[in-house]
């Protein structure tokens, strides 16, 4: 399915698609978030590795994608997907939620330098500016980004955790999302939470893991649920 989407699938084609916020308005948020679930689960069935996320977590992620990159097409996260599938990366045999979506926000990184140089290019040449595509991005808020993440011990047992939160905090950022003032609180959340203590020791129990096992099923099969289609 995804390399069929995919197929000759170019940047220019992915920017030129209807955007997530457009599609929200078109066929509702539940039906892009089901698209962008079926998506996501053709990637991870593509892959050969031994561990893969399961449905809710993926419809998590999917959730996520769509409240953050609203003003990006479904066709980027294909797009995404796609140069992740066919760039060589190396997934070790194992794929997580937190990999997978900071492929998707590397590809968007890419993309926001693109334009950016691309304004540029148009700006030098005396072209209207009504052409950009954004505006220009400072880089006061990514030093801030990586000055923060390069604070998260890699021994925190929330580290990937945090990341990921930063990683979604410049994001919306950087699309006016959020206010400077509310991504600066943001940052400073993720800072007070690295000085939480590690509990290398604990451990469940066999009875208490066994109800947290049952309490995870429960709540997948109530998620699958709420996005299962009514026909089938």
């Amino acid at each position: 399915m995804l390399a069929d989407i995919g197929l000759g699938l170019t940047r220019a084609q992915a920017l030129a698609a209807p955007k997530i916020f457009q599609l929200n308005h078109r066929i509702g948020q539940r039906e892009v978030v089901k698209l962008l679930v079926l998506i996501l689960r053709a990637f991870v069935d593509s892959l050969r590795v031994k561990e893969k996320p399961d449905a809710a977590d993926l419809i998590t992620l999917a959730d996520d994608l769509a409240r953050t990159y609203t003003h990006d097409s479904v066709k980027d996260i294909i797009l995404a997907l796609k140069e992740a599938r066919t760039g060589g990366h190396n997934f070790y045999q194992a794929l997580d939620v937190s990999t997978l979506y900071k492929l998707i926000a590397d590809y968007f990184e890419q993309k926001a330098c693109f334009l950016e140089n691309r304004h540029l290019d148009q700006k030098a040449n005396g072209a209207s500016t009504q052409a950009a595509d954004v505006k220009l991005l400072g880089d006061a808020a990514p030093r801030m980004l990586e000055h923060v993440a390069q604070q998260i011990p890699a021994d925190h047992p929330n580290a990937e955790g945090l990341r990921q939160k930063l990683t979604i905090t410049n994001q919306k950022a950087r699309r006016g999302l959020i206010t400077p003032e509310q991504a600066a609180q943001q940052r400073a959340e993720a800072r007070a939470a690295t000085q939480r203590k590690a509990r290398p020791d604990w451990k469940a129990s066999p009875e208490a893991q066994q109800q947290i096992d049952k309490r995870h099923r429960q709540e997948n099969r109530k998620i699958m649920e709420r996005y299962r289609s009514p026909n089938l």
